[in-house]
């Protein structure tokens, strides 16, 4: 069937003011204004009350954590010791049955919010939840939500000088026998993947030399994608200083790992060297706002990283550390601390090509992130008619600057995933209810 998606308020594409032309799961037309499709079309939505942008791509999460929202342990503290609080805790209440809800909520969220492609990296597996990678992958496919699961690995306890218990990590040779497991069954690398698989070290506080290299020489084996934490604070700098005698970038490139198809999260404390040598390489940073601003973690250097060469991309992080799993909340929060770090300059078109484009580019994919012939059709269609919208000329600034936060319309895969505001096939009622259900044990964990 041929779908045109006709005359919307404003569309962030070129060439495309009368819509585009969706086919199966791509994009197969965009029309010009004063035209008409050059191939007759089966079906029409009138997209006349809607700005149109591409489906937005969120680099980093972690889903799991939406059961420990807020939690007393851990608020009002940065990031080593908001770890040291949350990890027991994460360690003990994690079953499969409240992480399958996790998975749930999260993805429904990032669905309602205009994300259609979402990264997740999981690395925590207590006993009885080494099937994650498995349940996530379940849960995204009948969601209908696009994503890069990313097979996590923590092997270096607080008793071997890491920052995690002992029972929240794994031996490495169980990490890499379950990597090769998750990446022979589920990585699909063909043009239109709705499930890609990565691997993932926490960071270099919780894994060792040895799995680092040992994770890179897998990736390069399968062709997939290379993701870790680095330099999101100050302690984690001094952690490699003290642990490994080198800076975190030094330590990547001694581990193998400075190439383009690793993606790193946060990215905050780089030198003007390192910054540059990142761009040579191609490696890409996830920005992730809230999260750095809710943990005080610091201001990450997009413009001096995207002129260095390195993709940037943005990234929820965990709702533990920003509290919802909302990018395009995220967009906006981008554009704050972003003209705070640099001048009012930085405009809304700045953070969404981040969370488009450049996402798109960190998680090495050239299929999607665009509205464009050819690309998947991956949409997010936001109305204006809220009274925070009330008064604004250019409707495209507006979703940025006047808080849009939920999507009206969502397609992935050329597929509406989210009509009127609402999930399709998810009773969000009673989601809410299982969700918060599972999530109030983790409270008992005090």
């Amino acid at each position: 069937m041929r779908l045109w998606i006709k005359d919307p308020l404003t569309i962030l594409a070129e060439d495309a003011a009368r819509g585009v032309v969706v086919e199966g799961t791509r994009i197969v037309e965009t029309v010009g204004t004063g035209r008409e499709p050059v191939h007759p079309v089966d079906a029409v939505h009138d997209a006349s009350a809607h700005v149109v942008i591409p489906g937005l791509v969120n680099t980093h999460h972690h889903v799991y954590q939406t059961l420990t929202r807020a939690h007393p342990k851990a608020i009002n503290k940065e990031l080593f010791p908001w770890l040291q609080a949350l990890y027991p805790i994460w360690t003990k209440g994690l079953s499969p049955e409240a992480f399958r809800l996790a998975v749930r909520l999260a993805g429904t969220e990032l669905l309602m919010s205009g994300c259609t492609t979402a990264a997740d990296h999981h690395y925590i597996f207590p006993a009885g939840l080494e099937d994650a990678v498995d349940i996530e992958v379940e849960e995204a496919r009948a969601l209908g939500l696009r994503m890069t699961v990313t097979r996590g690995s923590m092997n270096l306890s607080v008793e071997d000088g890491g920052l995690p218990p002992k029972a929240a990590v794994q031996d490495e040779e169980t990490i890499l026998a379950d990597s090769e497991r998750v990446l022979s069954k589920y990585h699909d690398r063909s043009d239109g993947a709705m499930i890609r698989i990565g691997l993932a070290p926490c960071s270099p506080f919780s894994v060792t030399r040895s799995l680092m290299k040992a994770t890179a020489e897998l990736a390069e084996r399968h062709d997939c994608r290379l993701h870790t934490h680095l330099a999101e604070t100050h302690d984690e700098n001094d952690f490699c200083l003290s642990k490994f005698a080198c800076r975190p970038v030094d330590y990547l490139e001694e581990v193998g790992w400075m190439s383009d198809r690793t993606w790193l999260a946060h990215g905050i404390h780089f030198s003007d060297d390192e910054v540059a040598r990142l761009g040579r390489h191609g490696v890409g940073v996830c920005h992730c706002p809230t999260s750095n601003m809710v943990l005080a973690s610091g201001q990450c250097r997009t413009r001096e990283l995207e002129a260095a060469g390195v993709p940037v991309g943005l990234g929820v992080d965990g709702s533990a550390s920003n509290d919802n799993s909302n990018l395009m909340e995220g967009v906006r929060h981008a554009l704050m601390i972003g003209r705070l770090t640099y001048d009012a300059t930085l405009s809304h078109l700045d953070v969404l090509r981040w969370a488009t484009k450049g996402s798109a580019k960190c998680l090495g994919r050239d299929d999607i992130g665009e509205i464009a012939v050819g690309k998947q059709a991956d949409l997010a269609m936001f109305t204006l008619d809220e009274l925070r919208f009330s008064g604004a000329g250019d409707p495209l600034a507006a979703l940025v600057l006047c808080g849009a936060h939920r999507a009206d319309r969502v397609m992935v895969a050329g597929t509406w995933r989210v009509v009127d505001g609402l999930p399709v096939g998810v009773d969000v009622g009673r989601l809410r209810h299982e969700h918060g259900q599972a999530a109030r044990a983790f409270l008992d964990l005090l």
